[in-house]
């Protein structure tokens, strides 16, 4: 008998493929050993997404971050003065602000901003965390707490669209730093002033030089000695928070 083709093509639908292209995950052993691997990791319960995403429930303690500011929606009633709106690259998340401006509005150059930015620095305004109102997506939050490496809720933290995943802000004890070009209007004249920065902070970890005359910090702003903006050195008792104290202690 001479093989041609055609019987190579028949013994291979007939014995090879059921025994070599099945998928993996059709293997009621493949099942038992993921769950079995998964049985302790709690971001793969149903019964706590809060911890990593936000979810429609409000019945439970730690739900209570829903009545608080900045997750609080403001009453239609309520008087929210609108300045501007912001939302996510995808729309899920969208927002408005009651300030005309930001408290400050600073450049980081640290290697986590970097990072989780993929940018060379990270642009952000500070805020009130009573300044700001969620209008959508108020469930459609995800957290990330780059101290512990955690998607928990814990402050400080990195709020971000759990869909587009589109970073937020930075909720902190206190305040909330919000990224400028999420804002609406942010490429016009008014949004350009209105969120100019004041300064540079970690300048000595940036990969890109600016050269702009803004006060450029070591570390963070008003806390730390400033850096030559043609080197970049430290310039060593250039402190704002020291020569303040100074001078306090001499009054």
């Amino acid at each position: 008998m001479v093989l041609r083709p055609h019987h190579f093509s028949a013994v291979s639908k007939r014995i090879i493929t059921p025994a070599f292209t099945r998928p993996l995950s059709a293997s009621p052993r493949f099942f038992k050993m993921a769950d079995h691997k998964n049985e302790n990791n709690k971001r793969s319960r149903r019964d706590e997404p809060h911890q990593y995403q936000a979810s429609s429930r409000t019945d439970r303690e730690e739900d209570q971050w829903k009545f608080r500011a900045p997750y609080k929606i403001h009453d239609k009633g309520e008087n929210f003065d609108v300045k501007w709106k912001g939302k996510c690259h995808c729309g899920a998340v969208q927002y408005e602000l009651s300030r005309e401006k930001p408290l400050a509005s600073k450049y980081c150059h640290c290697t986590t901003c970097q990072r989780m930015h993929g940018a060379p620095f990270q642009w952000a305004a500070i805020f009130h965390k009573e300044d700001i109102n969620f209008t959508n997506g108020h469930h459609d939050l995800g957290w990330y707490d780059p101290t512990a490496k955690s998607t928990t809720h814990h402050l400080p933290c990195k709020v971000q669209c759990a869909y587009c995943r589109t970073p937020i802000m930075d909720e902190g004890r206190n305040m909330i730093l919000l990224f400028p070009t999420l804002i609406e209007g942010i490429n016009t004249k008014k949004g350009r002033e209105a969120f100019a920065a004041q300064c540079h902070m970690f300048y000595p970890q940036r990969v890109v030089d600016i050269k702009d005359g803004l006060p450029k910090f070591s570390r963070l702003a008003d806390e730390s000695d400033l850096c030559d903006e043609e080197t970049g050195e430290v310039m060593e008792g250039t402190n704002p928070k020291k020569d303040k104290e100074k001078e306090k202690k001499k009054e």
